[in-house]
């Protein structure tokens, strides 16, 4: 009666053991309480060895242990699965104690002891198991214990994960050696692991090797050849594959996605859906990050709609990357849709709204969100609170940045070198750069984003010594350079006259890095003419260049031919600035600027006519300054500000005192025909001048006074700030659209060239 009873437990116990789940995990108990009232005691063996099995799998390691101490003397079989057990939760001084008790251990022993290191992400461990199995002379069922295939499998990831060749290479001659060169199941992860090292002609060759190949090893080949950035080969064993299945696909579509062959990736998901393969989240996941690298809306609009179909719109990893494929498509408010639709997010979602609003110049939705996300329980990763320090540097909100500052601290996330930079970043374009700069030195490890957020930071100030020294440092340490870090070292150049310099590293940035040249280099490298007055070369420059300037470029030429007064090249540079962007007015308004201060009336007033008549605005000219937590903005003229009275009377002032100390108002920045009395009077009421008042009344003396305008400073509100700054002693920084002006004592920082 007994056999048949025990024989049906082990059954039922095997069964939940393999069902899992909730059920699984009741039955163990539910039979445990039969076999004590069934069975004689103590119960056969193997229907212990059964139960424990159970509660092991199910979960329940607690009762697993107390079962496996009250047995009188548990077997290899017992002591292994309890082992695995041990192993497959990640219980690591359990798995350790209990191996070292066994008085006997065979294969499975250490192939548990193996995956429990392994799992645990400490492969270096798993490694030193391995060499204890090597070791091992004891003798089971009169074979010598030995490596068996799946002990090779996972040395084979564990050699991977620590990078080792030697061990890896090791591995590969003792599988060799054991006689499992034929089975896949060892095979592919030698392929991976060789591919992982960078041996990529190493695991071609074990896949050649191999007679037959399954659809996992070809997965894996391609994989390695993608990931080593062979993507003809790659695409070779692809069109070589009889049958492929949807990995197979995605990893193709993954791999050219991350090589920067994206409409390559879009063509092959083309493909992958005519031949009905089935598209899983991974597919939808790449196929959209490829859609937003190429700004492909349309394409991405497709997708989405498939999504829906295909009921993915809810996975909340498709939602991310609809997210982050229309942010990076300029289509800020689908992806704000997609993103409030989403009932289930996690960190990556959040960060994706984030990122996205920071991509499209949506600062302040960028700390609205991140504050949501706070809200909703979600704490920040690095990236994360990077990206939200990174909008607070866009918006030059020093405030708000420095609060997110002390979150790194208290988090503990300031250490990383996604928030680091960040930070950097954020002092930097906030005009703190001696705190940008003592942030970096802090830093334990500087790469080419820490570096080149310092040296952008001292090229807006331009502080070309700085910004080159840094360069040199950057370069010395074998850091590489890419294209923003270019700009800015131009830039630098650019605005210290330094003509020669900036053409070296002009022509280094293809010749010794390889960096692709981008409309911003060029625009660089004609400011740098065109700064300097050396307007024929800058002609010259553009007429070799291998593409025509975008609009910026030729406004950078307009604008220093209406300073030095050249009206042959600034009609050239306005006829193609116009033909490149019909409604961009720095074309009128340079032109304009250029006849008004030769007198020519009628040819501004036939310039402005053809304004209206094309419906060219010009953007309103405004400043503004944050004072507790509040933004006070400023026009000219401005009589809206609840404090205007009090604003103006402190503007005469700062006139009187000014005309005292021999100020002279530049009146050459005023394009309209009336008199110098008139002309006066609008250059005393400009934003910035404004702004600046608001803060000699409200910024407590020992603060500095931090003012941001939309436009470039003009010549005579640079020079009025000059004595302002000597008259009152504060020091006022003004933020443009080009660069940052430190006034101190009368003397700006940019030394008067800009």
């Amino acid at each position: 009666m007994s056999r048949p009873l025990c024989n049906h437990y082990a059954a039922l116990l095997s069964s939940s053991a393999a069902a899992g789940g909730r059920d699984g995990a009741r039955v163990p108990g539910a039979v445990h309480c039969l076999v004590l009232r069934t069975l004689p005691h103590p119960p056969p063996t193997y229907v212990l060895n059964h139960l424990l099995t159970a509660y092991a799998r199910s979960g329940r390691l607690p009762l697993a242990r107390r079962l496996f101490d009250a047995m009188p003397d548990p077997n290899l079989f017992i002591r292994n699965a309890l082992l695995s057990a041990l192993a497959h939760a990640r219980l690591l001084p359990d798995m350790d104690r209990l191996f070292a008790s066994m008085p006997q251990r065979d294969a499975v022993s250490y192939n548990a002891l193996i995956a429990g290191f392994s799992g645990a992400g400490a492969p270096a461990r798993a490694a030193g198991a391995y060499r204890a199995l090597l070791r091992e002379e004891a003798v089971v069922d009169g074979a010598r214990v030995r490596p068996s295939r799946i002990t090779m499998s996972g040395m084979v990831m564990a050699a991977s994960a620590l990078g080792d060749r030697a061990l890896g290479r090791q591995v590969h001659c003792q599988i060799m050696r054991l006689g499992f060169g034929a089975y896949a199941f060892t095979w592919s992860p030698l392929v991976d692991m060789y591919a992982k090292m960078g041996l990529i002609g190493d695991a071609k060759r074990v896949f050649d090797e191999m007679v037959v190949k399954n659809v996992v090893m070809y997965n894996t080949m391609i994989t390695g050849l993608l990931w080593c950035k062979m993507v003809e080969e790659a695409r070779g064993v692809f069109e070589a594959m009889v049958d492929r299945d949807s990995i197979t696909w995605t990893t193709m579509v993954t791999g050219l996605t991350q090589n920067g062959l994206q409409s390559e990736a879009l063509d092959v998901f083309r493909r992958m859906r005519a031949e009905g393969v089935g598209i899983d989240q991974y597919t939808f996941g790449s196929i959209l990050t490829a859609c937003g690298a190429l700004a492909a809306s349309e394409e991405g609009k497709q997708i989405h709609a498939y999504t829906i179909r295909t009921l993915y719109d809810g996975n909340i990893f498709v939602g991310s990357a609809l997210v982050d494929m229309y942010s990076k498509c300029r289509s800020i408010r689908l992806a704000e849709a997609v993103f409030r639709r989403m009932t289930c997010k996690n960190i990556i979602s959040w960060t994706a709204m984030i990122v996205g609003y920071g991509q499209n110049g949506c600062g302040e939705e960028a700390v609205r969100v991140f504050s949501e996300m706070q809200t909703d329980g979600i704490k920040p990763n690095d990236f994360t609170l990077g990206s939200v320090i990174s909008s607070c540097a866009n918006l030059a909100s020093l405030e708000e940045g420095a609060q997110f500052h002390c979150m790194a601290l208290v988090s503990g996330l300031r250490p990383y070198i996604t928030v680091c930079s960040a930070l950097v970043t954020l002092y930097g374009k906030c005009g703190s750069i001696e705190d940008a700069h003592r942030l970096f030195d802090e830093m334990p490890f500087h790469d080419q984003v820490s570096y080149t957020a310092l040296v952008s930071g001292y090229a807006q100030f331009g502080k070309a010594k700085e910004t080159i020294d840094l360069f040199e440092k950057m370069l010395l340490k074998g850091v590489k350079p890419n294209g923003v870090t270019f700009i800015g070292v131009l830039s630098a150049c650019s605005r210290s006259g330094l003509v020669e310099k900036g053409r070296s590293y002009f022509h280094s940035m293809q010749q010794d890095h390889g960096i692709v040249l981008l409309d911003d280099h060029y625009t660089c490298m004609i400011d740098l003419y065109s700064r300097s007055g050396r307007l024929k070369e800058a002609e010259e420059f553009i007429r070799q260049m291998p593409r025509c300037p975008d609009a910026i470029g030729w406004a950078t030429l307009l604008s220093a031919c209406r300073l030095r007064g050249d009206m042959e090249i600034g009609k050239w540079a306005a006829e193609n600035l116009l033909k490149t962007d019909p409604q961009n007015p720095a074309s009128y308004v340079l032109l304009c600027s250029m006849h008004a201060s030769k007198g020519e009336w009628s040819e501004v007033a036939l310039l402005r006519r053809g304004m209206r008549d094309r419906q060219v605005k010009k953007e309103p000219g405004c400043s503004w300054i944050k004072y507790k937590n509040r933004v006070h903005i400023f026009s000219a003229d401005d009589q809206s500000h609840p404090f205007s009275g009090t604003i103006y009377e402190k503007l005469q002032w700062l006139n009187s005192k000014m005309a005292e100390e021999g100020y002279k108002p530049d009146v050459s920045s005023v394009l309209h025909d009336v008199a110098d009395a008139e002309k006066v009077h609008m250059l005393s009421n400009h934003s910035e001048k404004l702004a600046i008042a608001f803060g000699l009344i409200f910024v407590p003396e020992e603060m500095l006074i931090r003012v941001v305008k939309n436009l470039r400073v003009c010549v005579d509100c640079h020079n009025a700030t000059k004595f302002i700054s000597k008259i009152t002693g504060r020091d006022i920084l003004v933020r443009d659209a080009v660069r940052f002006h430190k006034f101190s004592n009368g003397i700006c920082s940019c030394g008067d060239f800009w």
